[in-house]
């Protein structure tokens, strides 16, 4: 059973900073391809970013250069660093994998961004 934990949400000012960290577990971390996504208030959730099996990470067009994504494999950790953040990055942010075919969702961390 893989097991995907997301922390570092939180309250922030517009322009401030967060780090948000997806723990997993029940699999081999470094065969994961793991990706954050977010779900702004009233919307549908979207893609942020991927961190491959194959050590490229991406972000969307939309937040780069102001978020980026590392991961540690020895930690089995996967990060979203978030820089400049706007009040439209407001929402919950999750990471998923998918492994044996099946789809794994974190439960979310809250992410507010206030003006």
């Amino acid at each position: 059973q893989v097991h995907l934990v997301e922390s570092g949400g939180g309250l922030v000012q517009v322009g401030g900073s967060l780090r948000l960290s997806c723990v997993a577990s029940g699999s081999t971390f470094s065969t994961m391809t793991i990706a954050w996504y977010r779900q702004p208030p009233g919307k549908q959730r979207q893609l942020v970013g991927v961190s491959s099996a194959d050590g490229i990470d991406n972000v969307v067009s939309a937040v780069k250069g102001r978020f980026s994504i590392a991961r540690d494999n020895g930690e089995s950790t996967v990060w979203l660093q978030m820089n400049s953040l706007k009040s439209e990055d407001s929402g919950d942010y999750y990471c998923t994998t998918t492994v044996n075919s099946l789809p794994y969702w974190g439960q979310g961390t809250q992410v507010a961004v206030s003006s």
